[in-house]
């Protein structure tokens, strides 16, 4: 340039070549620069790469990827909740397939992966697919290691705080029962509330709605009948639950929703006999008694 500065094709064939490039792949819109970058090799003296142009990652409307299609950076990904083994794999298969395999280790990636099978048409980046993919990896993630990644997501949601002195054993104890309900790790965050918080959020319609005095009989039987059980067991809760339900002709849905809002604080939430168990006896004793107390005070 007029000011001394150097070019970027002239800039690009230097490094590239001091680094030892053998295969350059990039975007299509690097067509253009090809021609340049190869007669500067050639001028130079220097073996030319391998020159590859794959298709732009296109959003759904078609147009190229750009900010207003939403979140285009790696680590704006990383604080949204999706894990990196996740997003390798879905931007690995974004214009490249081997056969109908959506699911691929890092090594599978490197065995499997050739240009031949690169797609000549643009990849549209489809955020709902990434989702899918994500969801797969956390249910499939060990709970110890996906403890590793949820303990920043408890933090920045306020769960947990910076000084709090749970093991990786201690967060990784819910996981197996809300991986497969969360898509992100933001979710799966948020749906463990009811277990690392000692003081429930409550969802005050639902709350509203199903602790009332209908609900006072069934959760006084439960409390009872939780208190004489020396051990909790997922067959014992069950009977016990089905068993409330049938002497009280009542649907067995009519007997969870409300221990669920007790327990939980909302009408979505693990199994309730996973609830029950991963709680314990004495927390879902003290937090049915306090359903019982809000119900109390609602006459």
């Amino acid at each position: 340039r007029s000011d001394g500065t150097p070019t970027y094709n002239f800039v690009v064939v230097v490094d590239d070549s001091d680094m030892g490039v053998t295969h350059v792949i990039r975007g299509d819109d690097h067509l253009s620069n090809t021609p340049r970058q190869a007669l500067l090799y050639d001028g130079l003296g220097l073996p030319r790469p391998e020159f590859a142009h794959i298709s732009m990652i296109l959003g759904a409307d078609k147009t190229r990827l750009s900010k207003r299609h939403g979140a285009t950076s790696v680590l704006a990904y990383r604080d949204m909740g999706y894990l990196p083994d996740a997003l390798i794999n879905y931007l690995a298969r974004l214009g490249w397939s081997h056969g109908d395999q959506e699911i691929f280790t890092q090594k599978e990636m490197t065995q499997h992966f050739s240009l031949e099978n690169i797609t000549t048409s643009a990849a549209v980046f489809n955020p709902e697919k990434l989702q899918w993919l994500n969801q797969q990896y956390i249910q499939n993630t060990r709970p110890l290691q996906l403890a590793t990644y949820l303990k920043p997501f408890l933090i920045k949601e306020g769960i947990l705080n910076e000084k709090h002195g749970l093991s990786k054993e201690e967060i990784a104890k819910p996981i197996p029962s809300l991986n497969k309900r969360a898509q992100t790790l933001v979710e799966m965050a948020q749906k463990s509330v009811f277990y690392f918080k000692k003081e429930l959020t409550f969802d005050e319609e639902a709350r509203d709605k199903f602790l009332n005095r209908d609900a006072k009989p069934y959760i006084e039987k439960l409390i009872t009948a939780i208190n004489d059980m020396s051990e909790l067991e997922h067959d014992s809760l069950e009977n016990l639950f089905k068993k409330i339900a049938a002497n009280a002709e009542l649907k067995l849905g009519k007997l969870v929703q409300p221990v669920r809002i007790a327990l939980t604080g909302s009408t979505a939430s693990p199994g309730i006999y996973e609830v029950i168990l991963l709680l314990g006896k004495t927390i879902t004793l003290k937090r049915l008694d306090d359903a019982l107390s809000f119900i109390e005070k609602k006459r």
